[in-house]
Parts: C-alpha cells; sequence; structure tokens
C-alpha cells in the first residue's frame, strides 16, 4: 500500500515523497529506521471531499463482482499465489473501494489469514454465502472452480432478481403519472371551470362539489397534505427497520395480488439456487440452510428455514421439515423427497432453481400485462370523472342560456 509522508532528517531538513508497505504501521517503523521525525503521513490514494474522484458516491455492482470472481478464477487456474493474485488485481482495478478492499485482503493473506477470513472482514462485497463458498472450496482445493461457480451464480441471481425489480418499474411509473395528473387537475384546471360554474347560479350536483371540495382542499392545505404524506413515508420506513414492521411489510409483498406471486417464486428460485449452489460445493445442508436465511430478504421464508434447520438437527428429513411450513409449496416438497430417495438432492435442487427461475420471468409478464391495462382504465376514468363532474353543470347552463 502507498503512502505519501512529509518528515525531518536529523540535519533537520524537510522531506516528503511515498513509501510502500503492506500498512500504515510498517511505514512509519520503515521510516524512523532511516533516521526520520514523520510529521505526517496518509495514503497516497486519499481523497478529498470535493475532488473529482470522490469514494463517497463510489458503489460496486454485482456485474463488478462477477467480473471481479472470474478474473480470481482466471489466476488460480494460471497457478498464481493467492497474495499476488490479490494484488494485481487490487493494482488494476478502477474502482478504488474493490482497490481498497483487495489490497486489505491481500495485507490479511500475507499476515497468515485463509482467504475465505480475509474476504470475510469485506461484507460490503462478499456476502456470508460468498464467503462460505471460498471456505468450502479452501477445503477442497478447488478455489478456480469456486470462484468460477460464484460468477456463474451472482449472474444468474441477477439476471432474475432484477427482471422481478424491472418488471415493478412501470407500474410505479404508471401509478405515479396518474397521481401528477389528478394533482394537475385538481389544483389547475378544475378551479378554473368550477369558478364559471359558481358564477351561473345554476344548481350544482352533488358529485360536482365533493369534486370541488377536494380540489378547493389541495389548493388550500397542498403543502400540510404533503408534509403529512411525507411523514407518513418516513414513519413507514423506520417501522420497516423494526422487526415487526419487516415482518407486516414482508407478509404484505406476498399478500398483494398477482405481484405476492412473483415476490413468492423469486424467494423459492433464491433458495433452491442457494442450497444447490452450496450443496454442489460441499457445503453440509444445516449451514447451507442457515446461510440461505440469512440472504433470502424476507422474515416469514428466514423463520421457516431457521425451523427447518433446527428440525433437521433433532434427525428430521429435509422434505418433513420442509413440508410443515406454508411457504414452502408441496410440488418443491416432494422434488426434495425424491431427490433424498435417490441420492440426487443437489440435481433435484438445481432442477427446481430453473424451474422457478422461469416462473419469475412468467409471473413478470403476468404482473406486466394485468397492470398495464389496469392502470390505463383508472387512469382513464379518473380523469373523465374529473371533467365530467364539471363539464355536465357547464352544458347545463349552456342549454338553459339557448
Amino acid at each position: 500500500m502507498l503512502f505519501r509522508y512529509k518528515a525531518i532528517d536529523k540535519e533537520g531538513t524537510e522531506q516528503d515523497g511515498t513509501i510502500d508497505t503492506i500498512n500504515e504501521d510498517a511505514a512509519i517503523t520503515a521510516l524512523q529506521r532511516n533516521g526520520l521525525v514523520i510529521t505526517s503521513i496518509e495514503p497516497a490514494n486519499k481523497t478529498s471531499f470535493f475532488s473529482g474522484d470522490m469514494v463517497l458516491f463510489e458503489h460496486v455492482s454485482n456485474k463488478e463482482i462477477v467480473i471481479l470472481s472470474r478474473q480470481i478464477a482466471t489466476l488460480f487456474e494460471a497457478q498464481v499465489s493467492a497474495l499476488r493474485v490479490f494484488r494485481l488485481l487490487g493494482a488494476e482495478s478502477e474502482n478504488p473501494i474493490i482497490n481498497r478492499v483487495l489490497n486489505e485482503v491481500a495485507e490479511d493473506i500475507q499476515g497468515g489469514s485463509s482467504i475465505s477470513k480475509a474476504l470475510s472482514k469485506h461484507p460490503q462485497l462478499f456476502s456470508s454465502f460468498y464467503c462460505n463458498m471460498v471456505l468450502a472450496g479452501e477445503e477442497s482445493g478447488r478455489l478456480e472452480y469456486t470462484f468460477n461457480h460464484l460468477a456463474d451464480y451472482i449472474d444468474r441471481t441477477y439476471a432474475v432478481t432484477s427482471k422481478a425489480r424491472h418488471a415493478l418499474v412501470y407500474p410505479a411509473f404508471i401509478i405515479a403519472t396518474f397521481i401528477i395528473v389528478m394533482v394537475l387537475m385538481l389544483t389547475l384546471v378544475i378551479p378554473q371551470l368550477t369558478g364559471m360554474i359558481e358564477e351561473s347560479g345554476v344548481a350544482i350536483p352533488v358529485y360536482t362539489r365533493i369534486v370541488m371540495w377536494i380540489s378547493d382542499a389541495f389548493r388550500d392545505f397542498g403543502l400540510v397534505i404533503f408534509l403529512a404524506l411525507a411523514a407518513l413515508s418516513v414513519l413507514a420506513w423506520r417501522y420497516s427497520k423494526t422487526d415487526s414492521g419487516r415482518a407486516y411489510f414482508d407478509r404484505l409483498k406476498l399478500d398483494i395480488p398477482a405481484i405476492g406471486n412473483l415476490y413468492r417464486k423469486l424467494y423459492l428460485s433464491r433458495i433452491s439456487d442457494n442450497l444447490s449452489t452450496m450443496l454442489g460445493s460441499g457445503i453440509a445442508m444445516i449451514q447451507a440452510i442457515e446461510i440461505t436465511s440469512a440472504v433470502v430478504e424476507n422474515v416469514h421464508f428466514e423463520r421457516a428455514l431457521l425451523k427447518s434447520r433446527d428440525d433437521i438437527k433433532n434427525g428430521s428429513s429435509i422434505s418433513k421439515a420442509f413440508s410443515a411450513y406454508d411457504q414452502i409449496p408441496t410440488i418443491m416438497v416432494q422434488m426434495i423427497r425424491v431427490g433424498e430417495e435417490t441420492g440426487e438432492l443437489g440435481n433435484i435442487l438445481e432442477t427446481l432453481a430453473k424451474f422457478y427461475s422461469r416462473e419469475v420471468e412468467n409471473a413478470v409478464d403476468t404482473v406486466v400485462g394485468l397492470i398495464e391495462p389496469i392502470m390505463i382504465i383508472l387512469l382513464a376514468v379518473g380523469v373523465g370523472t374529473l371533467v365530467a363532474s364539471v363539464l355536465i353543470p357547464i352544458y347545463s347552463v349552456t342549454m338553459s342560456i339557448q
């Protein structure tokens, strides 16, 4: 790691320069050994808050982790030492976060740490699943296979998850458009038309009065309504971070028509793929279930997996343990039972992972196909209702004049 320093030598002359060592303590020791009194020392790649390469706004994408995993696998296949692998990739990376993390991993390995333990110190890049897979690779002596397998797994998981998320972007856009159009109608268009109706002296229908009242409320108390909604959003967000709040919103995800089915299949795909990948790498089923529970991202599936793990510890078969919980569908339980009886559990789980990945894609298409016409109809009905509520009285005024 490169450090920039300022120091004073024995003759009182100020010096500055750089020194490459494994950490800051080693740099200080080396400089003092040369008779220098250090006045300041800092990493050479440190950036100021206002610099153009602010790490604050950097992030590491799934694509970068996939590429990194394949690069590590390639270097291991070429019989490059672990220390050299992480030094090389750290120096070549253009992402400052990856650069820093890989250099720290290299330092830990040089200090005698295992690769999996060194990676586990950086959960922002390497999940518990990732580190346990690497640990299994270390124990089996097949690290190049493990890193390639991890790259394939992350690629698959990202593809499935991103497809599900992108499917919800369009409905969210339509809903936002609907709300904006309605608010603009109520605050800008409706007041102009209702003014004409009130001046005409014609009898105003009940539905028109309701629309006028809503319009007045938005004009007079729009800021209050906005602040109230913002406060409710913040409270809901904070509540979602509590145990009870997380359980409530995770249950809500599963109960929403159509979208709940999408989430359910996404979680089942993730569970099957995780278990299949870890079993294929030699990780014990109990440990695999425990790790999967931490990455499934739904508290109800997490609880079902942890309870199943306890049942398996007490002597239950995997299929019997899973069958006790509604989160795990019957078809998955039956397939796992077949895998247990034939000794092909890993292959069965791989088949389930592919099956649920296809199911997620089908569910995405279904959700988009349902929501698009529904939202267009709601938008048309909402705008039509507002316009009709003011145009009908105006039409009555026009007819009375004639």
